[in-house]
């Protein structure tokens, strides 16, 4: 456990004392998701530094992370993003393996290439041909993948647009994190023309380029993804893959809180063609929605890194970020505990957007078993051999989840969903 979320000074003089047998991995940020790569390395015996730019993250008093601190945040100051990662990096004795948990780490590191840091997926290059929607649409049209109708904003006028898109339609970033900054979200619905052109127009003010998108008429409980890690090229050997199913998302059209692996081929084989064709080796999720009028899964988004519910694979067998460490590590080794050639069945929940779903909407029957309740109460669950897993709750390690409830007795708000 960490006990303290250090500056960036405090930290570099304590990992100066500190000698560890194996490389540590850097993790970023240090909330959700973070907490769940920290534990899915801890049980490998990996050690855990959680980097973020606030103290408020959920992982660092978890026993799976060493030591935490703050650091420059990559969207504010790249260059001293860079500066602070290669100090930390030359205060220890073996090169850190970088883990970057939200879209703006995973660029910070990609675009700064820290010395004395080992980045376990693509250059910026790679990671580009997937962030990008532009391009990620136009290799889908070439290999044949379904995706949603879209068009970019500039490249294609609003007028054309208007004419090829039937209201309501959604308007979505190239790239992320601009646009969730400007608007709070990722997706925007829009109903007519004005409503359109004021988004297109305070997206430009903050340099963010936009792609208007069709409603997809997405099936309710079928969307669905496939977590990965492609390792590089050098390393000969086949992905390490999952298919995800969001069960449940609170709200309704919101984020997952209850995943569950299951199998669709034709969503493993789409998203590894398109993996491939990119040349992006790492960890990532590709995500799709059932499209009732196409009788298809059409191809989303992909995100180049860990997400939410990485738990989920972790508990079917395919541990991702520890596959991830060790073809980054000389000597290190990692084998997936899978049956028959593929991975166990596995269940992932939230439990407190899980639980608001459960309160909120009366037309929403829980779909946990009273088994179910019991096993996550008493902690069962983490040895069970139903192989469900939850996202920061363990009451193996508590203070996590006593951080999540007194932040939210407190109500204070932390920036990052994932």
């Amino acid at each position: 456990m960490a006990d303290t979320v250090h500056d960036t000074d405090a930290l570099v003089d304590a990992l100066s004392n500190v000698d560890f047998d194996r490389p540590p991995a850097l993790v970023a940020n240090a909330h959700i998701t973070g907490v769940s790569v920290a534990r899915a390395l801890a049980a490998h015996d990996v050690p855990v530094i959680a980097l973020d730019r606030t103290d408020s993250g959920l992982a660092p008093p978890s026993e799976a992370v060493d030591y935490a601190g703050l650091v420059t945040y990559p969207l504010d100051d790249l260059d001293g993003f860079r500066a602070d990662v290669e100090r930390i990096a030359a205060a220890l004795e073996h090169d850190p393996v970088a883990f970057a948990c939200m879209d703006e780490w995973v660029r910070g590191f990609a675009e700064t290439e820290p010395d004395g840091v080992r980045l376990p997926f693509s250059e910026l290059a790679g990671v580009e041909r997937v962030l990008d929607k532009a391009n990620l649409y136009a290799l889908c049209a070439d290999l044949g993948v379904p995706y949603p109708e879209t068009y970019e904003v500039g490249a294609v006028g609003v007028d054309e647009i208007v004419e090829a898109l039937a209201f309501p339609f959604v308007v979505k970033p190239a790239h992320k994190r601009k646009f969730e900054e400007a608007f709070g979200t990722n997706v925007i619905e829009v109903d007519d023309r004005e409503a359109f052109e004021e988004v297109v127009a305070e997206a430009r003010e903050h340099d963010a380029t936009v792609l208007a998108q069709e409603k997809v008429n997405a099936e309710v409980g079928r969307d669905t993804s496939l977590a990965s890690y492609v390792p590089p090229e050098s390393a000969d050997r086949d992905p390490l893959a999952v298919v995800g199913n969001a069960a449940v998302r609170y709200p309704a059209f919101g984020s997952s809180c209850l995943v569950e692996r299951v199998e669709e081929p034709a969503v493993r084989e789409h998203a590894l063609t398109v993996l491939e064709e990119t040349g992006y080796h790492g960890i990532s999720e590709a995500e799709f929605v059932y499209d009732t009028d196409r009788e298809a899964y059409v191809l989303l988004d992909v995100n180049t890194r860990p997400w939410k519910w990485i738990s989920m694979p972790v508990a079917a067998g395919a541990n991702l970020p520890m596959a991830a460490y060790a073809d980054a590590v000389d000597g290190a080794e990692y084998e997936a505990t899978v049956r028959d050639g593929g991975p166990r069945d596995a269940r992932w929940v939230y439990l407190p957007d899980y639980l608001q779903r459960c309160l909120t909407d009366e037309a929403f029957w829980d779909v946990l078993s009273d088994a179910d309740w019991a096993s996550i109460l008493s902690g069962e669950f983490e040895a069970s051999e139903d192989e469900l897993t939850t996202g920061v709750y363990r009451p193996s390690d508590p203070a996590p989840a006593v951080k999540y409830l007194t932040g939210e007795f407190a109500d204070r708000e932390y920036y990052c969903s994932c």
